[in-house]
């Protein structure tokens, strides 16, 4: 599922800036030689901190809106 804001300063639908945090669990595999491959990636825990319109710089307006009224 689709994460969608509006701005209801303004009416933008398709600009945001979005600071988020992923905290991810992943197997790490480094070959003898010192390379890095990554495996098995999980996301334990996401948080959106922060969510402004790029048009007018509100971030007090922003909503999240539902896919089936967008």
């Amino acid at each position: 599922m689709t994460i969608r804001y509006r701005c209801n300063a303004c009416g933008n639908l398709t600009r945001f800036d979005v600071v988020e945090t992923t905290t991810v669990r992943a197997f790490h595999h480094f070959t003898v030689g010192g390379e890095l491959t990554i495996e098995s990636p999980e996301v334990v825990r996401h948080t959106v901190e922060s969510v402004d319109c790029r048009w007018c710089g509100h971030g007090r307006s922003v909503e999240v809106i539902d896919e089936a009224t967008a």
